[in-house]
């Protein structure tokens, strides 16, 4: 496993893992953020990431998406 910040572009990849508090976890939930789900890094900047998670495109911060395992 690893964090979602060091998944390459373009790659497929399935989250093992979304860590952090009660509060980060559910709101990453809402977003479609869950065990199983298959999510692809469509773009990196900065510490930002930009992923394609379930037809949608989303943008989170390098915080959350360390707390992401894949």
């Amino acid at each position: 496993m690893m964090p979602l910040t060091f998944a390459q572009s373009g790659e497929l990849h399935v989250i093992k893992h979304v860590g952090g508090p009660e509060k980060t976890r559910k709101f990453l939930a809402n977003l479609g953020f869950v065990s199983g789900s298959d999510i692809v890094v469509i773009s990196k900047n900065a510490s930002n990431l930009i992923v394609n998670i379930k037809d949608c495109r989303v943008a989170i911060s390098g915080e959350m998406a360390n707390k992401i395992m894949v």
